[in-house]
């Protein structure tokens, strides 16, 4: 099966227009949900990693790279079992994991993390099918990883970071290469979860936030990545020329307003 589906149809240049802007609304959107969280919180990424004991850090991406590795068939399998579900209960079931892995403190979040991150891949992969792709197409499921390398939902970004969007299909190795590209700056953002959820019963409430914030943020940056995707068919336009037109929107004085 092809890696978009066959419901493409052409866009007029106003409407590429109208497409890139709602892509930049959703992007802002996504980072708007960590800021305000971040608030909450009372600190920065930074200050939230240093919460962690040493030898957790130092395993952060070793880990990650464990579960996205885990992930990558969990995920998979769980989409043939069980429908994709609204953005609404999908991001209810996140809380609910995440407040059950804070509940036991950091032991709690770091069993916690796998099946996370597992259903984070899934919600990248359900933003994928909306946007119209095959995600069980190799280049898809190479695209679904990528979107792991977005900044983070408690990072402060002004938009210039869309590497995430960038086709890097002849990457040697594959999904496999990319996974261990991916590894360090996901373990980072993972790292910063794990930290919120260190403290017992209160780690639970933390961790049900955290999550709920992590899966809105990953299913809105996969719906900029997919959208981008299918807008280059649609417009018959090259991805990287709409990335850079989307980058310039996103970089206006006021734009996150």
């Amino acid at each position: 099966m092809a890696d978009i589906l066959s419901n493409a149809r052409e866009l007029t240049p106003q409407e590429v227009e109208a497409e890139l802007d709602a892509l930049a609304n959703r992007y802002h959107a996504a980072g708007g949900f960590g800021v305000e969280l971040m608030t909450r919180l009372g600190g920065s990424g930074e200050s939230l990693l240093e919460r962690l004991p040493a030898p957790v850090r130092a395993g952060l991406t070793g880990a990650t790279e464990t579960a996205l590795r885990l992930a990558m068939k969990g995920a998979t399998t769980s989409r043939r079992l069980v429908p994709d579900q609204k953005p609404g209960v999908d991001r209810v079931v996140s809380a609910a994991m995440g407040a059950a892995g804070g509940a036991a403190g950091l032991p709690g979040a770091l069993v916690e993390l796998p099946a996370t991150t597992a259903f984070l891949l899934r919600t990248i992969q359900s933003a994928a099918a909306a946007e119209g792709f095959d995600p069980e197409a190799e280049s898809v499921t190479f695209d679904c990883i990528q979107v792991f390398a977005a900044a983070g939902p408690l990072a402060s970004d002004d938009g210039a970071d869309l590497g995430f969007v960038s086709l890097r299909l002849g990457l040697p190795g594959g999904v496999h290469k990319l996974i261990a590209q991916v590894a360090p700056k996901l373990g980072a953002v993972l790292g910063q979860k794990l930290a919120a959820q260190a403290v017992p019963l209160a780690g639970a409430v933390a961790g049900a936030a955290v999550n709920y914030v992590f899966s809105g943020y990953y299913r809105e940056m996969a719906h900029v990545h997919f959208g981008l995707r299918r807008l280059a068919v649609e417009a018959g336009t090259p991805q990287e020329e709409l990335a850079a037109r989307l980058r310039q929107r996103l970089q206006r004085p006021g734009a996150a307003d």
